[in-house]
């Protein structure tokens, strides 16, 4: 091969990975950059960012970890016994809050906490928060509001807000189907659908009022 035909394909090689560099931009061409973690966790970036003061390379690089380390876990199938019987605890919760809201939102809190538990999520507050955060990151922020409420911070409304939020994240628990992420942190099922025997989307539990009665919930 003679030399101005090498300095020829080197000249080729540079330019092809200028180019490329142009096109992707810094951060789009590897697996999980800022803009598409942004995406994925949405709020909970906003607050991990927050956390960090600002610095979006320390945000970007907890997320990431977290994406590594659940990114590829399955939740376990829930049985349609044990499907029902937690839409039954859920409505009882509910209604419960007609006469102690603290209690309720105490209850609603272990309940989701439990349910994940049973779909594999693991141990621990942070832990269970971290793996929900990488599925479930749109309906995290409920979760924690009815924690906070759990521990007496706000007054009857906020209650009854962080109750209506946590149903979101219940809801999304006892109906995923446990098929593979998306890029923005979706799973191939949309949340809120699930599935009769015969495959037929029904409407999910998010569909169906949330109001207990007489609690405005």
């Amino acid at each position: 091969m003679s030399t101005v035909l090498i300095i020829v394909l080197i000249v080729v090689v540079v330019i092809a990975v200028a180019a490329a560099v142009v096109f992707l931009g810094p951060g789009r061409g590897r697996v999980g950059g800022g803009k598409s973690l942004k995406s994925r966790f949405g709020p909970e970036y906003d607050r991990v960012l927050a956390r960090h003061q600002g610095d979006t390379k320390a945000t970007e690089r907890e997320l990431g970890e977290r994406v590594k380390r659940y990114g590829d876990f399955r939740p376990r199938e829930l049985s349609r016994e044990r499907h029902e019987s937690y839409v039954a605890l859920w409505a009882g919760v509910q209604e419960q809050f007609v006469d102690s809201p603290p209690k309720a939102v105490a209850e609603a809190h272990g309940l989701v906490s439990k349910v994940a538990l049973e779909r594999g999520y693991p141990q621990g507050e942070q832990e269970q928060m971290d793996a929900l955060s990488v599925h479930h990151a749109k309906h995290l922020d409920g979760f924690r509001r009815v924690g906070r409420a759990a521990r007496g911070e706000g007054g009857t409304e906020e209650m009854r807000e962080a109750l209506v939020e946590a149903r979101e994240l219940f809801d999304a628990l006892v109906t995923d189907s446990g098929g593979p992420v998306t890029a923005h942190g979706d799973r191939g099922r949309r949340h809120g659908h699930h599935e009769d025997e015969h495959g037929t989307h029904k409407p999910g539990l998010l569909g169906r009022s949330t109001k207990a009665k007489g609690s405005g919930v």
